[in-house]
């Protein structure tokens, strides 16, 4: 291949190596990553349960879950491609292959693998009779927002994931390094674990707050029921104070006269999350911080590529 490529331009040698990507895919197997996006996706909606889009407590963790399901498929998908075969990039490099065109070719196939993985996190969602609104935030179809939304955090991670393929020099180490980039991704999401000072800024930085703030905004996580409350107030309905059990009448008194409902929704309204405010800027705003942190992975896979040739393996 190295004297094919000696006299061929960038744009040539992109279609020579989503050629030889694609022949992979068929023949040696990398088709596997979709059924193990399945299994994952069937796990997760499994283990989410009705309440997704229902209730504030099960937006934040039916999201929260949906996100680490689109992080995993793009680290996976990503981590090992170039340093697996980094001997090979450093002699074609040395015969004429552009780094750029390598890089682009691997970013044309990963956007394949990432838009067949969203689609079929959507059809598992749909098969597991997850519910979700009528009307999309965006576009005017939830479907369509949600496809976008999963698809660029699915992408951005895989993108992010083959940077990091690009710096290390073997598939042990990216392996290695892999589960704490992971790990980062979930501490820092500033959804689920309550974070302060630097910690909290540090969320800037990651894949998941942007992907947890736009499927929360698309689920309109601020207009739902808070049950943590009431749940919490049921289970003091046996405490008595002077011989009353004043807890057990108020809770019965809601509902016999069908508040419950009523009740929910305002607490949820005492627990509003300004970072999931129910607009298209704020989607527009999650959309925009994924690409940009995309661009820049990007750029530094270029970068650290380029210096494969000072390997002295």
């Amino acid at each position: 291949m190295s004297s094919k490529l000696r006299y061929r331009g960038r744009i040539a040698q992109i279609g020579i190596y989503l050629g030889k990507l694609f022949r992979m895919f068929i023949y040696q197997n990398d088709w596997k990553v979709l059924p193990m996006a399945a299994l994952i996706a069937g796990l997760v909606t499994f283990a989410v349960g009705n309440n997704i889009f229902k209730t504030q407590e099960g937006t934040l963790s039916g999201c929260f879950s949906l996100v680490c399901v689109c992080v995993w498929n793009g680290f996976f998908n990503s981590i090992q491609v170039v340093c697996r075969e980094r001997p090979i990039i450093k002699r074609e490099h040395r015969a004429g292959m552009h780094i750029s065109s390598y890089l682009a070719a691997h970013m044309i196939y990963q956007m394949f693998l990432c838009v067949l993985q969203t689609a079929i996190l959507i059809g598992v969602c749909r098969m597991a009779n997850m519910q979700f609104p009528e009307k999309g935030l965006v576009t005017g179809n939830f479907t369509i927002d949600l496809a976008i939304s999963l698809f660029l955090i699915t992408y951005v991670s895989d993108i992010l994931s083959l940077a990091i393929s690009c710096l290390v020099h073997n598939t042990t180490t990216a392996m290695t390094v892999m589960p704490f980039m992971l790990i980062f991704q979930l501490i820092f999401s500033g959804g689920l674990i309550p974070l302060e000072g630097f910690a909290q800024k540090l969320t800037n930085l990651t894949i998941t707050k942007w992907g947890l703030n736009n499927l929360c905004t698309l689920g309109d996580y601020n207009s739902q029921g808070m049950v943590t409350l009431w749940n919490t107030v049921w289970k003091f309905r046996e405490m008595e104070i002077e011989g009353t059990k004043p807890i057990k009448l108020f809770t019965d008194e809601i509902l016999r006269k069908n508040m419950l409902d009523q009740v929910l929704l305002d607490s949820g309204k005492y627990n509003t999350v300004a970072d999931y405010t129910y607009a298209p800027a704020t989607i527009y705003t999650c959309w925009r911080n994924m690409v940009i942190i995309m661009v820049i992975a990007a750029v530094v896979s270029v970068l650290l590529l380029k210096s494969v040739d000072k390997d002295r393996r």
